[in-house]
């Protein structure tokens, strides 16, 4: 996961000068010792739901439902690559470019992002980061 963080950082291309928050649910890996370092490490802010509550991620828990009822269903994904693969497909490829949401007046997140916070220098975005 540590890994993941530095991709998105990179890519970003964000200042990380503690103006950042990561908001996770209370996953072993979150509050492990590596990830809140690599937090710390780039002056990341660390918030995690409460224990046993469900809404405070409520955002997350609908992504990964729509993600694994249009995407994943009853498929049996065959090894690492693959999975990869879908992954980057639905969110980089379908999610962030073509699924208006109702919350950003149906636009993509990628058209929201691009109208209200200009590109901060990260690098593209490619299959092999991910």
């Amino acid at each position: 996961m540590e890994r993941a963080l530095e991709v998105a950082l990179n890519q970003r291309g964000v200042s990380t000068d503690g103006g950042l928050m990561h908001h996770s649910d209370r996953g072993c890996t979150y509050a492990s010792f590596s990830y809140q370092k690599a937090l710390g490490d780039h002056q990341i802010k660390s918030s995690m739901s409460r224990k046993g509550n469900c809404y405070d991620n409520a955002a997350v828990e609908s992504f990964f439902g729509r993600f694994k009822s249009s995407t994943i269903k009853a498929k049996e994904l065959k090894d690492q690559e693959e999975v990869q693969r879908v992954v980057f497909e639905y969110i980089e490829i379908y999610y962030n470019n073509y699924r208006k949401h109702s919350s950003l007046g149906y636009q993509s997140p990628r058209e929201w992002e691009q109208k209200y916070f200009p590109p901060h220098g990260g690098k593209e975005t490619s299959q092999r980061a991910c």
